[in-house]
């Protein structure tokens, strides 16, 4: 038999311990090769506008996915590798020189390895077609894709994964000549110290995660105070878990135990006494899991969350379906047949709007921030009352301001999440030609009649008021169409962007939807699956190390055993101990996440006005029955190193979570909404304009 039999044979007898390692690996492997694939799919690149902004989307997501992924197997191998010192040792008593033993590890990664990568291309290569589908369904179009064998995402994930594969099995062959003899035969006779905690540490703990949530919860105007908050906000959070992990947990197990009737009562000082001895060996790994976690559940709740609002923000951004500044008689014209020249999506409304363009200068910068003067020699657009209602009704939009003279309410600006108390109370004064008017803010509304344009700043004002400042100011008009179906006019915005001018300020609904729906699609995609992985990832890692310690703890389950201690007791103390390990990191993650999604909530400008209770919902459900099926897996696999049984409530809890995961899937892909048959819009014939910052916009991505 040669040292690769050996190997082969090794990882046979040992592959229900990798099991979980395998999966998540092979998860990654199908995963990174769809992003792959996907970015090499001419028949999606074809039906999307930003078919570019997808390429470079999935490169970096990929880029991302190659890190984590390589951490992960790195951890994972030097985990086997020292849970198999026992092995080691005897190896080394059979007489094989450390070299021998570093080769035959070697290969077993690489075995292992060759063969997960060679699945995950297989597989990946048949679930192609059903990635691209839900892809499909997310982006809202109709294009028949099969299942596809790209060349290039083959070799790709090839040259990615054997490269990784290669480093994890150089650096198992190298941890061999780390252990040291005398320790491979003494590791099981080495005590452990019960480990030290400082109150102060832990006090400091409870007040960095104080500091950094509080911080994430505080509004913030400019850019040097979101650095300052999301900084703060980090470096507390970051801090505080670390120290919570290792030292005021160990004082809260510690108080536990000065509870000397609950202590000694059954097995729970069993229980106690191994969460002591074992949570401060754990508290980095632990740490890292409740980040992760937290970022995790963020990255794939924005992802959701700008799917959920994408609609919101079109319609908000372009109450009509198309809407320029009148021009000369034969540009309007001309536009005019473009629009009714469409049977298929007749005209049901079209209305000239007013608009009176001034200067201003405002008591807050939330207002008039001085830059707009800049791109625009009058920032400030004002529309009556009485205009404002007619549109709305034609919009069908609930409306009934009223105002009185010298009052004013303020358009929400696009991108932004200002409210009603902002505004109340500020003042904006409009520099006329024969005198200035100051006008005092009495509120805010979201809902827009006019589609947005740069710069977005609009006030409401009483009728008097409007026709004494329209005396002295420019006015231009507003023609917006409103048709049927809006959604599927490609050709008349195909049409009509290729007639635009810079003055017309044209634009389309079709335009807007179809971008942010391309987004949104592509963000709640990659974030969606890279979310997966993470968790997968970190649930793999709780896996591996409970399992170690598990081993390690079998000698002493078999005297408690044969001292009279019932397995049924024994399972109970290790269902506890894992319970306590999975649900403290899971606990930790959803409060960072609850709080760091309160701030990016407010940070990315597509959340802005986004309700995002279903999106959070869903992510923490989902969150939730992953860590219980990792939960199950790993006290079944505990239980049976101990006694050879498994718990029959756990195998049940385990089944029904995976019918309950294939069920809600079913339920998104089923309710998603059917994707509209059309040919894709022109990329080369879409014209944006493209605002200068400004302090009024916050951070964001379109």
């Amino acid at each position: 038999m040669t040292l690769f039999d050996v190997a082969k044979k090794n990882i046979k007898g040992n592959f229900k311990s990798y099991l979980v390692y395998f999966i998540s690996m092979l998860f990654s492997v199908v995963i990174y090769y769809t992003f792959v694939s996907l970015q090499y799919s001419t028949e999606i690149i074809k039906s999307t506008e930003s078919s570019q902004a997808m390429q470079g989307i999935f490169m970096v997501a990929s880029a991302v996915l190659i890190l984590f992924v390589s951490v992960f197997i790195l951890y994972s191998n030097n985990t086997f590798a020292r849970k198999r010192k026992k092995e080691v040792r005897l190896y080394s008593l059979l007489g094989l020189q450390r070299k021998t033993i570093g080769k035959m590890m070697f290969y077993e990664n690489l075995i292992m390895g060759t063969v997960v990568l060679v699945a995950g291309v297989v597989i990946g290569t048949f679930l192609s077609r059903l990635f691209s589908m839900i892809l499909i369904r997310l982006l809202g179009i109709a294009v028949d894709v099969g299942m596809a064998f790209s060349i290039q995402a083959v070799v790709n994930t090839i040259i990615v994964f054997a490269a990784i594969i290669l480093l994890t099995s150089i650096q198992g062959y190298r941890l061999i000549y780390k252990f040291k003899l005398i320790e491979l035969f003494r590791a099981e006779h080495i005590g452990e110290q019960e480990p030290k905690a400082s109150v102060t540490a832990g006090i400091l703990a409870v007040l960095c995660l104080i500091l950094g949530y509080w911080f994430a919860f505080q509004r913030f105007s400019g850019n040097e105070e979101i650095l300052r908050n999301i900084g703060i906000m980090l470096v507390g959070i970051i801090s505080g878990t670390i120290l919570l992990f290792s030292s005021a947990v160990v004082l809260v197990l510690k108080m536990i135990k000065r509870n000397k009737k609950r202590y000694y009562k059954g097995m729970n000082i069993i229980t106690t006494s191994n969460l002591v001895y074992r949570i401060k060996g754990n508290s980095r790994m632990l740490s890292v899991i409740s980040l992760l976690s937290a970022v995790a559940l963020c990255a794939f709740s924005v992802g959701v969350g700008m799917y959920y609002g994408f609609e919101q923000n079109s319609r908000l951004a372009s109450p009509f379906s198309y809407m320029y500044i009148a021009q000369d008689e034969a540009f309007n014209k001309k536009v005019d047949n473009i629009i009714r020249g469409d049977e298929e999506h007749p005209v049901i409304a079209q209305m000239t709007i007013p608009v009176v363009k001034s200067k201003g200068e405002a008591s807050s910068t939330k207002i008039l921030s001085g830059r707009e003067e800049k791109a625009d020699e009058n920032p400030v657009k004002v529309i009556s009352i009485d205009e404002y209602n007619k549109v709305a009704e034609k919009l069908g939009i609930s409306s009934d301001i009223n105002l009185q003279k010298g009052k004013a309410i303020a358009i929400r600006p696009m991108y932004t999440d200002y409210e009603s108390s902002d505004f109340k109370g500020e003042t904006l004064t409009l520099k006329l030609s024969e005198e200035d008017i100051t006008l005092e803010f009495t509120g805010m509304t979201v809902e827009r009649v006019i589609n947005w344009s740069y710069p977005d700043v609009m006030i409401v004002v009483n009728d008097d008021v409007y026709k004494k400042i329209e005396a002295q100011s420019l006015t231009v008009d507003y023609v917006g169409y409103v048709v049927k179906d809006q959604k599927t006019t490609k050709k008349t915005a195909n049409a009509l962007a290729a007639i635009k001018t810079p003055q017309s300020k044209l634009s389309t609904f079709y335009t807007e939807y179809r971008l942010g729906i391309e987004g949104a699609a592509y963000n709640v995609f990659i974030l969606g699956f890279l979310g997966l992985v993470f968790i997968m990832a970190t649930g793999s890692i709780i896996y591996f190390k409970q399992l170690s310690e598990v081993t390690s703890d079998k000698p002493r389950y078999e005297i408690l055993n044969k001292m009279g201690v019932s397995n049924r007791a024994i399972n109970r103390s290790i269902l506890k101990q894992n319970a306590f390990i999975f649900a403290l990191p899971l606990a930790i993650g959803l409060a960072h996440y609850i709080v760091i999604i309160n701030l990016l909530k407010r940070f990315f400008s597509n959340l802005a006005g986004v309700n995002l209770t279903q999106p959070i919902v869903l992510c923490v459900i989902i969150f939730v029955f992953i860590y219980v099926v990792y939960f199950g897996i790993t006290v079944n696999s505990s239980t049976r190193i101990v006694n050879g049984k498994t718990l029959p409530m756990v195998r049940a809890l385990v089944a029904a979570v995976f019918i309950f995961m294939i069920a809600l899937v079913g339920i998104l892909l089923w309710t998603t909404p059917p994707a509209e048959k059309e040919e894709p819009y022109t990329a080369e014939k879409i014209h944006l304009e493209l605002p200068k910052p400004t302090g009024q916009y916050k951070v964001g991505t379109t």
